[in-house]
This record gives structure tokens, sequence and C-alpha cells, in this order.
């Protein structure tokens, strides 16, 4: 059976109504009787061939075909948005840049590559989010991102249309606060034996390389602590609680902003960063930028 294209300004309501939860309340929002919101929902309805909403009480519920619908239209309304914001900043001097940075990610290693785009010819406006690296690739997948920075690669096999980009390699080290440093540097590694630690959560990509280290070194630290979130690990490093295992190109970064002492490189434990797309060629200016400049060695190894 053929139905007609959806009218947008019949879908727009529809959206505004699933998001409010009620006619009622749409057409308050949307500043219009609520005989009229009703009337071009119906068309709506009409027009698709199918039931949008159930009524549950006093409040509209969506229906199966409903919460499709609204999947689709979150994302239309979305680049909608973002169409704006792109013509209206098409005039001005930046380039927008949308990143979305995983929370396992080292935040000044993110600093360190986001600082490439700011360097550019044209200056670039920087929006940040950070999140879980699942649901980064989900808001890429859907546009909402231009890149994804990580520190690991997309599964193969995945049904989302999306490419990974290595951007680095480097080695770990074990870094602490000063007082541990004294405690537990001398005769690196073997002097680990009990030290206290803090680590990532087992659900990072670093910790079984992390753990296979340790059994090879025939090394068992305490662990005082485990964590999903890098920058909040590096508070309670800086705080003296354990020591840690870092990109060993931040070494100055980390004794400059954390005051954090080497205890000994790890090059036996590799740490991978990557920039995720949704292209499988990189498009985006300010990405392509930094792209070019890790491969010319600027994060080091």
């Amino acid at each position: 059976m053929n139905h007609s294209p959806p009218n947008f300004r019949h879908l727009y309501y529809f959206w505004v109504v699933a998001k409010e939860g009620s006619i009622t309340r749409a057409a308050e929002r949307l500043h219009l009787a609520i005989q009229t919101v009703s009337t071009q929902l119906a068309q709506l309805e009409q027009a698709m061939g199918k039931v949008l909403f159930t009524q549950q009480g006093r409040r509209l519920t969506l229906t199966e075909a409903g919460r499709l619908a609204l999947s689709y239209a979150d994302q239309i309304f979305l680049l909608g948005e973002q169409m704006q914001e792109a013509l209206a900043e098409a005039d001005s001097a930046r380039t927008r840049l949308t990143v979305g940075i995983s929370d396992s990610l080292p935040k000044l290693t993110a600093y360190r590559l986001l600082e490439i785009a700011t360097q550019l010819p044209r200056p670039v406006r920087l929006v940040c989010y950070e999140g879980e690296f699942d649901e980064l690739l989900a808001d890429l997948a859907l546009h909402k991102l231009d890149v994804v920075l990580t520190d690991r690669a997309v599964r193969s096999g995945t049904t989302l249309r999306v490419f990974s980009h290595l951007l680095a390699d480097s080695e770990t080290i074990v870094v602490g606060a000063p007082p541990l440093v004294k405690d537990w540097g001398a005769d690196f590694p073997r002097s680990l034996n009990g030290a206290p630690f803090l680590l990532p959560t087992r659900n990072n990509a670093l910790r079984g390389k992390i753990d296979e280290w340790f059994e090879l070194q025939g090394v068992r630290p305490d662990v005082v602590g485990e964590f999903e979130d890098n920058a909040l690990l590096n508070t309670f490093g800086r705080r003296g609680l354990g020591l840690f295992f870092a990109p060993s190109a931040l070494v100055h970064d980390l004794e400059e902003q954390f005051g954090a002492l080497l205890v000994g490189r790890v090059p036996q434990v590799r740490e991978h960063f990557y920039a995720v797309s949704n292209e499988r060629k990189i498009k985006h200016p300010a990405v392509e930028a930094i792209l070019s400049a890790v491969h010319q060695g600027v994060l080091g190894t």
C-alpha cells in the first residue's frame, strides 16, 4: 500500500506531542489550539497508515510504530538544528568541531590532540562531550558528533557505520606523588610488590595489559582503587592515594599539573589512541589536521 510522504510540519507536531506527553501541553508549547494539533496529528497517522499513540489515562503513550517514528524524527530535527547552526557559522570565521571524548581517555591526551585543532589558520569552535564509548558511538552514527576520541578501536562486526583511525601508540609509565615515589621507586619494577595502585576498571582496554604485565613481573600490587573515569583516577593519584599508569608522552604534563613523578617506564604495556568517524576517509579539516600532526609525532610514543 502506498502512503503519501509525511508533511514535516505534521511530523514536527507529532515530535512535540511525543516529547510533552500530551496534546494539551504540546499545544501550549506550540502556541496553537488543541484542536489544530489533534487534527494535524490525525492527518499524519492517516498519511503513514499507522496509529502512533494510545491513550493511557490522561497521558498519551507511543505505540511501537510511534516509537520507531520518534527515533527518526529525533534524527531529522537534530540534523535540522545542526543545519541551522552550520549555516549560521558558514559566514563566521570559525569552523565547528563537535567531539565525543571517551571517559577512559586521559584528559591530558584529549587536550593535546584538540590543541592541534585550535592552532589552525581558521579558528575552531570546540564543542566537547564526555561519555561512555558505546553511547558516543551511537551519537556519532546519528551525526550528533564529528569525531570520537578514544583508547580503543571499534569492534569488528559492529552494525554501526563508523571507522577507527589510529592516532598514536604510546608506551606507558608508572607515576605517583613524591612520597610514594620515594617509598616505592627503588629497584623498579620489583619494588612495586605490595605498592598501592590506582587502576582503570576491567572494562578499560588498558586494564588487561596491566594485569598481564604485573603477572609477568611477579608483582602483586595493593589495588586501593579502580576507576572508570580517568580524570577521577588522576585526581586521587594527585592526592597520593596510589601509583598509577599513564602514557609516557605525558610525563612532563603530569609533573607540571599533578605533581606526579616518574617511577619507571613500562614499554611492554602500550596504550593506543583512536579517532572514530562516520567516514572511512576523514573530511573535517580540523580532524584531518589532528591526524596529520600526530602522524608527524606531535604526541610522541
